[in-house]
């Protein structure tokens, strides 16, 4: 049975142009239009819809406002949004996807260029990926504070009795669909202390990691930044890829090991690949690895940690299902026998730091 899909738009012309190209793979229907958020919000309130395709500009209510009332009446609907707003580097992109939207696309300004194969591929890929997805699960906030007690007692205890550790540590993520909101419910909980660098592999587009470092740098205590050629990794300090190139770790001399890029083509369908970040570990001396593996769809990592466990020892944890918006990659890495603990997106920050100690005064 094709998936039920609401298109909301203020253009008419546009409405249908995306409604063609959506109705032209037997997935999907368009079952309703809106021409802004009040009348979309009225139709979520009687409906539902696999998934909604919106836009962000538009008269009376617009896209963030839309996805505003969507969250204080508890209605929890599976959003794409496609915008001419939803462009590199945009702000309003991430604004939305902390709102709730689970993906993006950037819609051309000129209707002929929604034709093209490149923007109807990449269109459907990403609606198809959101209508399977999970809806969002929104955390009051009495459980965010909860979750940031919990982690902060789990930092007073590793004070006062340090986990010993021998040698250095590292800690490698790997996200891609509903990353960049549960990346929140990760760094902004990692102490300052921590007894380790973090690098992360977030499946964006050109432009959108630097406003993602920088976002979640203004969340939290520890140093959250977008990881540039050359510059040597530290603890307590988070590493971010840059998006259109494959991240790597490189060994340059005792205890100092760099961040360089490479330009492969897309692997696993994406650039960066976290299994180049995985696999380059193998020739460090880091004597603590810890994985962690998060929503997305696909399998990438699991090859790379593959590959790494072959060589080195590495420990791998993996988000659970029911915490996952896409539970693609993390399935992936349970059922080739590679994750070594399961745990729900709350509990990942306190096991990482758990597994890797933090910094004394």
């Amino acid at each position: 049975m094709a998936k039920k899909i609401l298109v909301v738009d203020d253009s008419a012309l546009m409405r249908k142009v995306l409604s063609d190209i959506i109705n032209s793979d037997e997935r999907f229907e368009v079952v309703a239009k809106a021409h802004d958020g009040e009348a979309a919000l009225g139709l979520l309130k009687r409906n539902t819809y696999d998934a909604v395709v919106l836009d962000v500009n538009m008269p009376k209510m617009n896209g963030l406002q839309l996805l505003n009332e969507l969250r204080k009446n508890n209605i929890s609907a599976r959003v794409m949004m496609a915008s001419t707003d939803t462009m590199e580097g945009a702000s309003v992109t991430l604004d939305a996807l902390e709102m709730g939207a689970l993906d993006f696309v950037h819609k051309p300004q000129n209707v002929s260029d929604c034709k093209t194969e490149e923007f109807m591929t990449t269109m459907l890929r990403t609606l198809a990926v959101v209508a399977d997805s999970k809806p969002p699960v929104f955390e009051s906030y009495e459980q965010s504070r909860a979750n940031k007690k919990i982690v902060s007692q789990v930092v007073d205890i590793v004070k006062k009795k340090p986990i010993h550790i021998a040698g250095e540590s590292v800690v490698a993520i790997a996200v891609s669909t509903g990353g960049p909101k549960s990346l929140e419910s990760v760094v902004p909980h990692l102490p300052p202390q921590l007894n380790a660098p973090v690098i992360i592999v977030q499946h964006m587009p050109k432009g959108f990691t630097a406003t993602l470092a920088d976002r979640l740098n203004k969340m939290s205590e520890i140093e959250v930044k977008e990881a540039t050629e050359g510059e040597v990794l530290k603890k307590g300090c988070v590493y971010i890829a840059r998006a259109g190139s494959h991240l790597n770790v490189k060994r340059i001399s005792a205890g100092k090991n760099i961040i360089t890029y490479s330009d492969e083509p897309t692997r696993e369908g994406v650039k960066p690949c976290a299994n180049y970040m995985y696999e380059s570990l193998i020739g460090t001396k880091y004597d603590n690895i810890v994985c962690v593996i998060m929503t997305g769809m696909g399998a990438d990592g699991t090859e790379g940690i593959m590959h790494l466990k072959d060589k080195r020892q590495a420990y791998v944890i993996s988000q659970d299902e029911s915490s996952s918006i896409v539970y693609g990659m993390p399935r992936a890495i349970v059922k080739a026998g590679l994750s070594d603990e399961v745990v729900a997106l709350p509990q990942i920050a306190q096991e990482v730091i758990m597994r890797v100690g933090v910094m004394g005064n």
